[in-house]
């Protein structure tokens, strides 16, 4: 308990100022003091956790991070990265799995060829997996030498330039992939037949788009993910809650972006979390088992609890 504390009063700082930086509401001294509960009951003893596993494996430790659009993965994600680094002292890489979607016309060409749902980005099939599995294997070498990997910008749908990318110029200790996909499992065929939306009902009536993703998991994806040592999972309440975060996280990408017409609007939304319903809720059944840390969310966004499982 005593390094927790001392953990505690050398990260407040800094993540009190990434919070800000964030735009993470805090309108009075209880919200902080709240603030400051989560970073002490639940973001320190997760990063001690990791630590732990990575003294334990003594080389680049490989962290999968999933839980349901809008869930709070990729802000957690980065706290954990300033835990690490500034009271442990790791080099670590947060990656998400976003920035490694096929390109927009790479989606084109899939969806020309395959199937027109192809053209929106999010399911298994429009990343680049084989480019993640390269950079995992790159990590993994003796010899590390600086390496650059893609950036994606949701409000062009497209990549940034190469010379946006980022560059790696250390080998990282921690690795964290986050992503709403990362860790999903295939489903049985015979799950695959009945619908789940509309989306899946009137647009993928011969069932082709549910069969690619489905097989995807099934090969690359699983390869991928058997790649990843541990699993941290953001358990939802229900699906329900994820057109209300997404909606929320559209909002907040409408005043960064100088594109707002590339923003997505209420009924697109709707229709977009269409997408990803079905591989969500089966990962809330096989993550909620297979998962070494869960964390399990209110209908407020708040953590409930943290379930430390191996």
């Amino acid at each position: 308990m005593q390094l927790f504390n001392e953990c505690f009063d050398k990260v407040k700082k800094d993540y009190l100022k990434f919070i800000d930086k964030e735009k993470i509401i805090i309108k009075s001294k209880a919200d902080k003091i709240k603030s400051l509960k989560s970073l002490k009951s639940f973001y320190i003893p997760m990063s001690f956790w990791i630590e732990n596993k990575y003294k334990k494996k003594e080389e680049t430790l490989f962290i999968g991070f999933s839980g349901g659009q809008g869930s709070g993965k990729t802000t957690i994600a980065k706290i954990l990265k300033i835990i690490l680094k500034v009271f442990f002292r790791r080099n670590v890489h947060v990656s998400s799995i976003d920035d490694f979607y096929k390109t927009l016309q790479e989606r084109k060409k899939m969806a020309k060829t395959i199937h027109p749902l192809f053209r929106t980005r999010g399911v298994p099939g429009t990343h680049d997996v084989n480019l993640i599995r390269k950079f995992f294997d790159f990590v993994k070498k003796k010899n590390f030498k600086k390496i650059k990997l893609p950036r994606f910008d949701k409000s062009t749908d497209n990549r940034l330039n190469h010379r946006y990318w980022f560059n790696i110029k250390k080998k990282p200790e921690i690795i964290i992939l986050e992503g709403w996909c990362v860790g999903a499992k295939p489903q049985l065929d015979l799950l695959i037949k009945k619908p789940k939306n509309t989306l899946e009902k009137y647009e993928d009536k011969e069932l082709i788009w549910r069969k690619y993703v489905n097989q995807k998991l099934k090969k690359e994806y699983k390869n991928l993910f058997k790649m990843i040592d541990h699993f941290i999972f953001i358990k939802i309440p229900n699906f329900k809650m994820v057109f209300e975060w997404r909606f929320l996280q559209e909002k907040k990408l409408k005043k960064k972006s100088y594109l707002n017409e590339k923003i997505m609007s209420y009924n697109e939304i709707k229709r977009f979390i269409m997408f990803y319903e079905r591989i969500t809720l089966q990962m809330i059944k096989d993550l909620s088992k297979s998962a070494s840390i869960i964390m399990l969310l209110k209908k407020n966004h708040q953590i409930k609890k943290i379930l430390f499982k191996r």
